[in-house]
Protein backbone atom coordinates (compact mmCIF):
# COMPACT_ATOMS: atom_id res chain seq x y z
CA UNK A 1 0.00 0.00 0.00
CA UNK A 2 1.56 3.16 -0.76
CA UNK A 3 -0.10 6.79 -0.97
CA UNK A 4 1.87 8.62 -3.78
CA UNK A 5 -0.11 11.86 -3.48
CA UNK A 6 2.29 14.72 -4.29
CA UNK A 7 0.67 16.82 -1.74
CA UNK A 8 1.73 14.19 1.00
CA UNK A 9 4.84 14.14 2.59
CA UNK A 10 6.21 11.81 3.77
CA UNK A 11 5.01 9.32 2.26
CA UNK A 12 3.84 5.56 3.87
CA UNK A 13 4.98 2.38 1.89
CA UNK A 14 4.57 -1.39 2.86
CA UNK A 15 6.61 -3.82 1.62
CA UNK A 16 7.85 -7.52 2.58
CA UNK A 17 11.33 -9.07 2.19
CA UNK A 18 13.26 -12.02 3.17
CA UNK A 19 14.20 -11.62 6.72
CA UNK A 20 17.98 -11.84 5.91
CA UNK A 21 17.80 -8.88 3.31
CA UNK A 22 15.85 -6.87 5.53
CA UNK A 23 18.01 -5.00 6.99
CA UNK A 24 19.91 -3.99 3.81
CA UNK A 25 19.51 -0.54 2.80
CA UNK A 26 19.99 -1.18 -0.97
CA UNK A 27 17.41 -3.64 -0.62
CA UNK A 28 15.15 -1.82 1.08
CA UNK A 29 15.49 1.61 -1.26
CA UNK A 30 14.92 -1.05 -4.19
CA UNK A 31 11.80 -2.20 -2.71
CA UNK A 32 10.44 1.08 -1.92
CA UNK A 33 11.10 2.28 -5.45
CA UNK A 34 9.53 -0.64 -7.48
CA UNK A 35 6.52 -0.20 -5.04
CA UNK A 36 6.26 3.71 -5.62
CA UNK A 37 7.06 2.84 -9.40
CA UNK A 38 9.79 5.34 -9.35
CA UNK A 39 13.48 5.00 -9.89
CA UNK A 40 15.75 4.15 -6.94
CA UNK A 41 17.49 7.76 -7.48
CA UNK A 42 14.26 9.50 -6.70
CA UNK A 43 13.86 7.88 -2.97
CA UNK A 44 16.04 10.73 -1.31
CA UNK A 45 15.39 9.36 2.30
CA UNK A 46 13.15 7.14 3.91
CA UNK A 47 12.42 5.70 7.70
CA UNK A 48 11.86 2.54 9.21
CA UNK A 49 8.32 3.25 11.30
CA UNK A 50 7.47 -0.81 11.49
CA UNK A 51 8.83 -4.26 11.72
CA UNK A 52 6.91 -7.75 12.34
CA UNK A 53 8.28 -11.01 11.33
CA UNK A 54 5.77 -13.40 9.23
CA UNK A 55 7.25 -17.11 10.23
CA UNK A 56 3.85 -18.52 8.61
CA UNK A 57 5.84 -20.22 5.69
CA UNK A 58 9.05 -21.76 5.49
CA UNK A 59 10.67 -18.49 3.98
CA UNK A 60 10.80 -16.55 7.11
CA UNK A 61 9.71 -12.67 5.76
CA UNK A 62 9.69 -8.98 7.17
CA UNK A 63 7.04 -6.78 7.16
CA UNK A 64 8.25 -3.48 7.06
CA UNK A 65 6.85 0.20 6.47
CA UNK A 66 8.75 2.89 5.68
CA UNK A 67 8.60 6.52 5.51
CA UNK A 68 10.00 7.88 2.03
CA UNK A 69 11.02 11.17 1.30
CA UNK A 70 10.61 11.49 -2.43
CA UNK A 71 13.04 13.63 -4.02
CA UNK A 72 13.69 15.55 -0.91
CA UNK A 73 14.97 14.40 2.36
CA UNK A 74 12.64 13.68 5.34
CA UNK A 75 12.03 16.36 8.18
CA UNK A 76 14.09 15.62 10.97
CA UNK A 77 12.56 13.13 13.82
CA UNK A 78 11.50 15.31 16.86
CA UNK A 79 13.49 14.72 19.66
CA UNK A 80 11.80 13.02 22.56
CA UNK A 81 12.30 14.74 26.03
CA UNK A 82 11.41 14.27 29.19
CA UNK A 83 9.74 17.91 29.69
CA UNK A 84 6.70 18.51 32.08
CA UNK A 85 5.55 21.76 33.35
CA UNK A 86 6.22 22.46 37.39
CA UNK A 87 3.13 22.56 39.99
CA UNK A 88 3.53 24.06 43.30
CA UNK A 89 2.38 23.56 46.61
CA UNK A 90 -0.76 25.52 45.91
CA UNK A 91 -1.66 23.68 43.08
CA UNK A 92 -4.88 21.17 43.78
CA UNK A 93 -3.43 17.56 44.84
CA UNK A 94 -4.17 14.31 43.31
CA UNK A 95 -3.22 11.02 45.77
CA UNK A 96 -1.87 8.06 43.49
CA UNK A 97 -1.98 5.07 45.60
CA UNK A 98 0.37 2.70 43.92
CA UNK A 99 3.54 3.27 41.43
CA UNK A 100 3.47 1.12 38.97
CA UNK A 101 2.63 1.73 35.17
CA UNK A 102 -0.32 3.26 36.33
CA UNK A 103 0.64 5.14 39.03
CA UNK A 104 3.46 6.47 37.31
CA UNK A 105 1.90 7.58 33.33
CA UNK A 106 -1.27 9.23 35.62
CA UNK A 107 1.44 11.17 37.90
CA UNK A 108 3.14 12.23 34.79
CA UNK A 109 -0.34 13.13 32.75
CA UNK A 110 -1.23 15.23 36.33
CA UNK A 111 1.99 17.56 35.83
CA UNK A 112 0.63 17.97 32.04
CA UNK A 113 -2.97 19.04 33.53
CA UNK A 114 -1.70 21.51 36.01
CA UNK A 115 -2.36 19.13 38.91
CA UNK A 116 0.14 18.36 41.67
CA UNK A 117 0.84 13.96 41.97
CA UNK A 118 1.46 12.35 45.27
CA UNK A 119 2.69 8.80 44.33
CA UNK A 120 2.31 6.62 47.75
CA UNK A 121 3.99 3.10 46.99
CA UNK A 122 4.43 0.15 49.66
CA UNK A 123 7.66 -1.04 48.56
CA UNK A 124 11.03 0.28 47.56
CA UNK A 125 12.22 2.38 44.92
CA UNK A 126 13.42 0.35 42.04
CA UNK A 127 17.26 0.28 42.88
CA UNK A 128 16.82 -0.77 46.52
CA UNK A 129 14.16 -3.30 45.38
CA UNK A 130 16.41 -4.94 43.13
CA UNK A 131 18.72 -6.31 46.46
CA UNK A 132 14.77 -7.70 47.77
CA UNK A 133 14.71 -10.25 45.00
CA UNK A 134 18.36 -12.06 46.46
CA UNK A 135 16.31 -13.74 49.78
CA UNK A 136 13.56 -14.77 47.56
CA UNK A 137 15.74 -16.50 45.02
CA UNK A 138 18.17 -17.18 46.92
CA UNK A 139 16.79 -18.20 50.59
CA UNK A 140 13.22 -18.78 49.63
CA UNK A 141 12.33 -15.45 52.00
CA UNK A 142 9.68 -13.29 50.63
CA UNK A 143 9.80 -9.68 51.88
CA UNK A 144 6.60 -8.65 51.72
CA UNK A 145 6.36 -5.52 50.61
CA UNK A 146 9.46 -5.54 48.21
CA UNK A 147 9.40 -8.37 45.71
CA UNK A 148 8.80 -9.50 42.06
CA UNK A 149 5.08 -7.83 42.59
CA UNK A 150 5.34 -4.43 44.92
CA UNK A 151 7.94 -1.54 44.30
CA UNK A 152 8.42 1.47 42.21
CA UNK A 153 7.28 0.22 38.52
CA UNK A 154 5.36 -2.24 39.78
CA UNK A 155 4.79 -6.10 38.39
CA UNK A 156 6.32 -5.71 35.19
CA UNK A 157 9.31 -3.73 36.22
CA UNK A 158 11.22 -7.07 37.39
CA UNK A 159 9.38 -9.60 35.19
CA UNK A 160 9.71 -8.82 31.89
CA UNK A 161 8.66 -5.07 30.34
CA UNK A 162 6.48 -6.63 27.37
CA UNK A 163 4.91 -3.95 25.68
CA UNK A 164 2.57 -6.06 23.49
CA UNK A 165 -1.14 -4.52 23.70
CA UNK A 166 -4.25 -4.92 21.91
CA UNK A 167 -5.68 -1.92 23.73
CA UNK A 168 -5.27 0.60 20.81
CA UNK A 169 -8.75 1.35 21.24
CA UNK A 170 -8.23 2.72 24.92
CA UNK A 171 -5.96 5.89 23.84
CA UNK A 172 -2.76 6.63 22.44
CA UNK A 173 -0.38 3.66 22.38
CA UNK A 174 2.28 5.42 20.27
CA UNK A 175 2.12 7.98 23.29
CA UNK A 176 2.80 5.64 25.88
CA UNK A 177 5.88 4.39 23.78
CA UNK A 178 7.32 7.57 23.11
CA UNK A 179 7.22 8.69 27.15
CA UNK A 180 8.77 5.57 27.39
CA UNK A 181 11.66 6.01 25.31
CA UNK A 182 11.57 9.80 26.54
CA UNK A 183 13.18 8.30 29.66
CA UNK A 184 15.82 5.85 28.34
CA UNK A 185 13.69 2.93 26.72
CA UNK A 186 15.39 1.78 23.79
CA UNK A 187 13.81 3.80 20.58
CA UNK A 188 13.03 0.23 18.83
CA UNK A 189 10.20 -0.25 21.09
CA UNK A 190 8.46 2.75 18.72
CA UNK A 191 9.14 -0.27 15.60
CA UNK A 192 9.04 -3.51 16.67
CA UNK A 193 5.19 -5.34 16.02
CA UNK A 194 5.65 -6.64 19.46
CA UNK A 195 7.96 -4.01 21.69
CA UNK A 196 10.02 -5.04 24.57
CA UNK A 197 12.00 -3.79 26.98
CA UNK A 198 13.70 -6.05 29.03
CA UNK A 199 14.03 -6.42 33.07
CA UNK A 200 17.71 -5.28 32.90
CA UNK A 201 16.56 -2.18 30.94
CA UNK A 202 13.06 -0.75 32.44
CA UNK A 203 14.04 -0.19 36.55
CA UNK A 204 16.36 2.64 35.00
CA UNK A 205 13.19 3.47 33.23
CA UNK A 206 10.59 3.53 35.70
CA UNK A 207 13.19 5.63 37.68
CA UNK A 208 13.71 8.48 35.09
CA UNK A 209 9.61 8.97 35.36
CA UNK A 210 9.80 8.98 39.19
CA UNK A 211 12.48 12.13 38.95
CA UNK A 212 9.88 13.56 35.83
CA UNK A 213 7.64 13.62 38.74
CA UNK A 214 9.71 14.96 41.71
CA UNK A 215 11.68 17.65 39.86
CA UNK A 216 8.43 18.91 38.26
CA UNK A 217 6.97 19.28 41.60
CA UNK A 218 5.50 16.19 42.48
CA UNK A 219 6.03 13.91 45.53
CA UNK A 220 6.73 10.28 45.67
CA UNK A 221 7.14 8.24 48.90
CA UNK A 222 8.23 5.08 49.30
CA UNK A 223 7.41 2.53 52.24
CA UNK A 224 4.28 4.20 52.27
CA UNK A 225 1.68 1.44 52.77
CA UNK A 226 -1.45 2.64 52.24
CA UNK A 227 -3.95 0.88 55.60
CA UNK A 228 -7.09 2.82 55.51
CA UNK A 229 -9.21 4.85 53.29
CA UNK A 230 -10.73 8.85 54.82
CA UNK A 231 -14.30 8.61 53.95
CA UNK A 232 -16.49 11.14 55.29
CA UNK A 233 -20.31 10.67 53.79
CA UNK A 234 -19.72 9.25 50.50
CA UNK A 235 -16.67 11.26 50.07
CA UNK A 236 -12.75 10.36 50.20
CA UNK A 237 -10.57 12.91 51.48
CA UNK A 238 -7.36 11.35 51.95
CA UNK A 239 -5.53 8.16 52.96
CA UNK A 240 -3.47 6.88 56.08
CA UNK A 241 -0.37 4.78 55.71
CA UNK A 242 0.92 2.08 57.93
CA UNK A 243 3.13 4.52 59.68
CA UNK A 244 0.49 6.91 60.71
CA UNK A 245 0.98 9.40 57.89
CA UNK A 246 -2.10 11.19 56.57
CA UNK A 247 -2.16 12.37 52.82
CA UNK A 248 -5.04 14.73 52.00
CA UNK A 249 -6.49 15.88 48.75
CA UNK A 250 -9.69 15.74 46.83
CA UNK A 251 -8.89 13.02 44.29
CA UNK A 252 -7.82 9.64 44.82
CA UNK A 253 -6.72 7.44 42.05
CA UNK A 254 -6.11 3.55 43.10
CA UNK A 255 -3.40 2.01 41.14
CA UNK A 256 -2.17 -0.42 43.70
CA UNK A 257 -2.35 -3.70 40.60
CA UNK A 258 -3.63 -7.37 41.12
CA UNK A 259 -1.36 -8.47 43.85
CA UNK A 260 -2.55 -6.53 45.78
CA UNK A 261 -5.17 -8.02 48.58
CA UNK A 262 -5.13 -5.99 51.48
CA UNK A 263 -6.63 -2.95 49.76
CA UNK A 264 -9.86 -5.72 48.52
CA UNK A 265 -10.18 -6.62 51.78
CA UNK A 266 -9.90 -3.23 52.97
CA UNK A 267 -12.39 -1.68 50.68
CA UNK A 268 -14.55 -5.12 52.02
CA UNK A 269 -14.64 -4.40 55.47
CA UNK A 270 -15.31 -0.58 55.26
CA UNK A 271 -18.34 -1.84 53.09
CA UNK A 272 -17.51 -0.32 49.68
CA UNK A 273 -18.51 -1.84 46.63
CA UNK A 274 -17.09 -4.85 44.86
CA UNK A 275 -17.48 -7.40 42.33
CA UNK A 276 -16.31 -10.60 41.24
CA UNK A 277 -14.81 -11.33 37.49
CA UNK A 278 -12.85 -13.69 35.97
CA UNK A 279 -9.30 -14.58 35.96
CA UNK A 280 -7.01 -17.83 34.85
CA UNK A 281 -4.99 -19.54 36.69
CA UNK A 282 -2.66 -22.92 35.66
CA UNK A 283 0.86 -23.31 35.58
CA UNK A 284 4.00 -22.12 33.49
CA UNK A 285 5.40 -24.37 30.98
CA UNK A 286 8.77 -24.41 29.99
CA UNK A 287 10.57 -25.75 26.79
CA UNK A 288 13.92 -25.54 25.35
CA UNK A 289 14.29 -22.34 23.22
CA UNK A 290 16.16 -23.96 20.24
CA UNK A 291 13.07 -26.20 20.51
CA UNK A 292 10.33 -23.44 19.92
CA UNK A 293 12.60 -21.88 17.47
CA UNK A 294 12.97 -24.85 15.24
CA UNK A 295 9.14 -25.61 15.35
CA UNK A 296 8.43 -21.83 14.40
CA UNK A 297 10.93 -21.01 12.12
CA UNK A 298 11.00 -24.51 10.36
CA UNK A 299 13.90 -26.11 10.90
CA UNK A 300 15.47 -29.36 12.35
CA UNK A 301 16.21 -28.81 16.24
CA UNK A 302 19.08 -28.71 17.12
CA UNK A 303 19.97 -25.97 13.92
CA UNK A 304 21.64 -23.37 15.25
CA UNK A 305 19.04 -20.03 14.63
CA UNK A 306 20.45 -17.65 12.49
CA UNK A 307 21.63 -14.01 14.13
CA UNK A 308 19.14 -12.04 12.16
CA UNK A 309 16.21 -14.04 14.00
CA UNK A 310 15.06 -13.38 17.16
CA UNK A 311 14.17 -16.01 19.75
CA UNK A 312 10.77 -17.30 18.52
CA UNK A 313 7.31 -16.40 20.62
CA UNK A 314 4.21 -18.36 20.03
CA UNK A 315 0.56 -17.49 21.09
CA UNK A 316 -2.20 -20.23 21.74
CA UNK A 317 -5.82 -20.05 22.79
CA UNK A 318 -8.84 -22.95 22.53
CA UNK A 319 -12.25 -23.24 24.11
CA UNK A 320 -13.01 -26.42 26.31
CA UNK A 321 -16.35 -26.67 27.76
CA UNK A 322 -16.98 -22.69 27.54
CA UNK A 323 -13.87 -22.11 29.42
CA UNK A 324 -10.55 -20.56 28.01
CA UNK A 325 -7.35 -22.42 27.64
CA UNK A 326 -4.65 -20.05 26.53
CA UNK A 327 -0.54 -19.60 26.99
CA UNK A 328 -0.18 -16.04 28.73
CA UNK A 329 2.47 -13.81 28.82
CA UNK A 330 5.17 -16.29 26.77
CA UNK A 331 8.92 -15.17 27.33
CA UNK A 332 11.08 -16.50 24.25
CA UNK A 333 14.66 -16.47 25.77
CA UNK A 334 13.58 -15.85 29.55
CA UNK A 335 13.29 -17.40 32.70
CA UNK A 336 10.86 -18.08 35.61
CA UNK A 337 10.69 -16.02 38.73
CA UNK A 338 8.95 -16.60 42.42
CA UNK A 339 6.35 -14.24 42.57
CA UNK A 340 4.84 -14.36 45.77
CA UNK A 341 4.17 -11.85 47.96
CA UNK A 342 3.17 -14.07 51.16
CA UNK A 343 5.46 -16.50 52.83
CA UNK A 344 3.19 -18.98 52.82
CA UNK A 345 3.04 -18.97 49.13
CA UNK A 346 4.60 -20.46 45.98
CA UNK A 347 3.84 -18.14 42.79
CA UNK A 348 5.84 -18.17 39.10
CA UNK A 349 6.01 -15.79 36.76
CA UNK A 350 7.62 -14.83 33.61
CA UNK A 351 10.67 -12.99 32.42
CA UNK A 352 12.85 -11.89 30.22
CA UNK A 353 16.36 -9.70 29.51
CA UNK A 354 16.11 -7.13 26.83
CA UNK A 355 18.56 -9.75 24.90
CA UNK A 356 16.50 -12.16 25.48
CA UNK A 357 19.57 -14.96 25.36
CA UNK A 358 18.56 -17.51 28.03
CA UNK A 359 18.27 -21.08 26.70
CA UNK A 360 14.66 -21.27 27.72
CA UNK A 361 10.99 -20.48 26.76
CA UNK A 362 8.62 -20.00 28.80
CA UNK A 363 5.07 -19.26 29.06
CA UNK A 364 2.07 -19.37 31.43
CA UNK A 365 -0.26 -21.97 30.37
CA UNK A 366 -3.92 -21.44 32.11
CA UNK A 367 -7.64 -22.19 32.40
CA UNK A 368 -10.08 -19.43 32.80
CA UNK A 369 -12.00 -19.12 36.05
CA UNK A 370 -15.65 -17.57 36.22
CA UNK A 371 -17.28 -16.01 39.30
CA UNK A 372 -19.46 -19.69 39.54
CA UNK A 373 -16.11 -21.67 40.07
CA UNK A 374 -15.14 -20.66 43.06
CA UNK A 375 -18.32 -21.09 44.96
CA UNK A 376 -17.16 -23.43 47.35
CA UNK A 377 -14.75 -20.44 48.81
CA UNK A 378 -17.81 -17.86 48.24
CA UNK A 379 -20.00 -18.60 51.58
CA UNK A 380 -16.99 -17.99 53.72
CA UNK A 381 -15.28 -14.71 51.45
CA UNK A 382 -17.99 -13.60 49.29
CA UNK A 383 -17.04 -11.37 46.60
CA UNK A 384 -13.59 -12.11 47.54
CA UNK A 385 -14.26 -15.63 46.98
CA UNK A 386 -11.63 -15.42 43.35
CA UNK A 387 -8.76 -14.28 45.85
CA UNK A 388 -9.38 -17.07 48.51
CA UNK A 389 -9.20 -19.80 45.42
CA UNK A 390 -6.07 -18.47 44.26
CA UNK A 391 -4.45 -18.08 47.56
CA UNK A 392 -5.56 -21.84 48.46
CA UNK A 393 -3.78 -22.85 44.96
CA UNK A 394 -0.53 -21.17 46.20
CA UNK A 395 -0.39 -22.64 49.38
CA UNK A 396 -0.55 -26.31 47.66
CA UNK A 397 2.06 -25.25 45.93
CA UNK A 398 4.13 -24.01 48.65
CA UNK A 399 3.82 -27.22 50.45
CA UNK A 400 4.11 -30.11 47.47
CA UNK A 401 7.55 -27.62 46.53
CA UNK A 402 9.63 -28.87 49.09
CA UNK A 403 10.13 -25.65 51.39
CA UNK A 404 11.55 -21.89 50.24
CA UNK A 405 10.32 -21.09 46.84
CA UNK A 406 10.81 -24.45 45.28
CA UNK A 407 7.77 -25.16 43.22
CA UNK A 408 6.09 -28.40 42.03
CA UNK A 409 6.66 -29.57 38.78
CA UNK A 410 5.86 -32.27 36.48
CA UNK A 411 6.87 -33.71 33.00
CA UNK A 412 4.47 -32.33 30.31
CA UNK A 413 4.07 -35.97 29.34
CA UNK A 414 3.51 -37.27 32.27
CA UNK A 415 1.07 -34.71 33.16
CA UNK A 416 -1.00 -35.62 30.28
CA UNK A 417 -0.57 -39.22 31.27
CA UNK A 418 -1.53 -39.30 34.48
CA UNK A 419 1.55 -40.71 36.19
CA UNK A 420 4.73 -39.79 38.26
CA UNK A 421 7.70 -37.79 37.04
CA UNK A 422 10.54 -40.25 37.77
CA UNK A 423 12.94 -36.87 37.28
CA UNK A 424 12.45 -33.17 35.88
CA UNK A 425 14.42 -31.81 32.85
CA UNK A 426 16.42 -29.03 34.25
CA UNK A 427 14.99 -25.47 34.61
CA UNK A 428 15.36 -21.68 34.48
CA UNK A 429 13.78 -21.75 37.82
CA UNK A 430 16.11 -20.81 40.50
CA UNK A 431 14.74 -21.47 43.80
CA UNK A 432 14.37 -25.08 42.19
CA UNK A 433 11.67 -27.64 41.09
CA UNK A 434 10.53 -30.60 43.10
CA UNK A 435 8.41 -33.39 41.04
CA UNK A 436 4.58 -33.24 42.11
CA UNK A 437 1.33 -34.53 40.24
CA UNK A 438 0.29 -31.42 39.19
CA UNK A 439 -2.70 -32.97 37.23
CA UNK A 440 -3.56 -34.12 41.67
CA UNK A 441 -2.90 -30.96 42.68
CA UNK A 442 -4.82 -28.74 40.64
CA UNK A 443 -8.67 -29.00 40.42
CA UNK A 444 -9.92 -31.51 38.20
CA UNK A 445 -11.58 -29.39 36.15
CA UNK A 446 -8.77 -27.09 35.80
CA UNK A 447 -6.83 -30.41 34.60
CA UNK A 448 -9.38 -32.33 31.99
CA UNK A 449 -9.08 -28.41 30.03
CA UNK A 450 -5.61 -28.31 30.45
CA UNK A 451 -5.15 -31.70 29.12
CA UNK A 452 -7.32 -31.06 25.86
CA UNK A 453 -5.72 -28.04 25.19
CA UNK A 454 -2.31 -28.99 25.46
CA UNK A 455 -3.70 -31.89 23.13
CA UNK A 456 -4.64 -29.56 20.67
CA UNK A 457 -1.53 -27.64 21.10
CA UNK A 458 0.37 -30.73 20.31
CA UNK A 459 -1.21 -31.03 17.01
CA UNK A 460 -0.95 -27.15 15.78
CA UNK A 461 2.50 -27.30 17.07
CA UNK A 462 4.12 -30.54 16.30
CA UNK A 463 6.79 -31.40 18.45
CA UNK A 464 5.13 -28.98 21.25
CA UNK A 465 4.28 -31.90 23.64
CA UNK A 466 7.88 -33.58 24.47
CA UNK A 467 9.75 -35.00 27.21
CA UNK A 468 11.84 -31.77 28.07
CA UNK A 469 9.16 -29.99 28.43
CA UNK A 470 8.40 -29.09 32.46
CA UNK A 471 4.77 -27.92 33.74
CA UNK A 472 5.46 -25.40 37.00
CA UNK A 473 3.23 -24.69 39.38
CA UNK A 474 1.44 -22.39 39.82
CA UNK A 475 0.72 -19.01 37.61
CA UNK A 476 -2.22 -17.29 39.72
CA UNK A 477 -1.61 -14.02 39.18
CA UNK A 478 -2.85 -13.41 35.55
CA UNK A 479 -4.90 -11.16 36.30
CA UNK A 480 -7.15 -9.66 39.47
CA UNK A 481 -10.49 -12.01 39.90
CA UNK A 482 -12.18 -8.89 42.07
CA UNK A 483 -13.43 -5.83 40.13
CA UNK A 484 -13.82 -2.06 41.65
CA UNK A 485 -16.55 -0.43 39.76
CA UNK A 486 -16.81 2.89 38.55
CA UNK A 487 -18.91 5.39 36.47
CA UNK A 488 -18.15 4.73 32.73
CA UNK A 489 -18.39 8.25 32.53
CA UNK A 490 -16.31 9.85 35.86
CA UNK A 491 -14.32 6.91 36.35
CA UNK A 492 -15.50 7.44 40.26
CA UNK A 493 -16.66 4.59 42.27
CA UNK A 494 -20.06 4.64 41.88
CA UNK A 495 -20.51 4.89 45.92
CA UNK A 496 -17.48 6.98 46.61
CA UNK A 497 -16.81 10.85 45.50
CA UNK A 498 -13.83 11.21 44.52
CA UNK A 499 -12.12 7.42 44.36
CA UNK A 500 -11.34 6.58 41.01
CA UNK A 501 -10.45 2.82 40.78
CA UNK A 502 -7.47 2.10 38.19
CA UNK A 503 -6.03 -0.37 35.66
CA UNK A 504 -4.87 -3.96 36.37
CA UNK A 505 -6.01 -3.68 40.23
CA UNK A 506 -9.50 -2.84 39.77
CA UNK A 507 -10.14 -4.91 36.72
CA UNK A 508 -9.29 -2.42 33.84
CA UNK A 509 -6.32 -2.94 32.23
CA UNK A 510 -4.21 -6.35 31.38
CA UNK A 511 -0.32 -5.24 30.74
CA UNK A 512 2.02 -2.34 30.90
CA UNK A 513 0.56 -0.61 28.12
CA UNK A 514 -3.12 -0.50 28.63
CA UNK A 515 -2.48 0.05 32.70
CA UNK A 516 -0.80 3.20 31.37
CA UNK A 517 -3.64 3.93 29.07
CA UNK A 518 -5.96 4.10 31.95
CA UNK A 519 -3.57 6.00 34.12
CA UNK A 520 -3.80 8.56 31.61
CA UNK A 521 -7.55 7.88 31.58
CA UNK A 522 -7.74 8.46 35.26
CA UNK A 523 -6.27 11.82 35.67
CA UNK A 524 -7.88 13.14 32.65
CA UNK A 525 -10.76 12.27 34.57
CA UNK A 526 -10.37 14.02 37.75
CA UNK A 527 -8.79 17.32 35.74
CA UNK A 528 -12.20 17.46 34.01
CA UNK A 529 -14.00 17.01 37.29
CA UNK A 530 -11.57 19.84 39.01
CA UNK A 531 -12.38 22.04 35.73
CA UNK A 532 -15.81 21.63 36.23
CA UNK A 533 -16.16 22.00 39.66
CA UNK A 534 -14.71 25.64 39.38
CA UNK A 535 -16.94 26.50 36.61
CA UNK A 536 -20.09 25.45 39.00
CA UNK A 537 -21.39 28.92 39.82
CA UNK A 538 -21.75 29.74 43.40
CA UNK A 539 -24.89 30.40 45.54
CA UNK A 540 -24.71 34.28 46.79
CA UNK A 541 -24.70 34.78 50.34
Amino acid sequence: MADTDPETAPILVDIILPIEQSDDRDVQRTALASKLEVSADRVIDFRLRKHSIDARQKQIKAQLRFEVGLDKALPPEPVLNPDYPSVTKSSPAVIIVGCGPAGLFAGLRCLERGLKPILLERGKDASARRFDLGPILKQGIVIEDSNYCFGEGGAGTFSDGKLYTRATKRGPVRTIYETLVAHGAPERILIDAHPHIGSNLLPKVVMAMRESIISAGGEVHFGAKVTDFLVTGQKIEGVQTADGRVFRANHTILATGHSARDIYQLLHRKGIQLEQKPFAVGVRIEHPQPLIDSLQYHYKNGQERPLYLPAASYRLATKIDDRGVHSFCMCPGGFIVPAATENDEVVVNGMSLARRDSPFANSGMVVTVEPEDTAPFQTEHGVLAGIAFQKHLEMVAKTSGGGGQMAPGQRVTDFLEGKDSANLPVTSYFPGIKAARIDKLLPEWIVRRMRRGLTIFGKQMRGYITEDCNLIGFETRTSSPVRIPRDPTSLQHPEIQGLYPCAEGAGYAGGIVSAALDGIRCADAVNSHQTAHKLMPRRAN
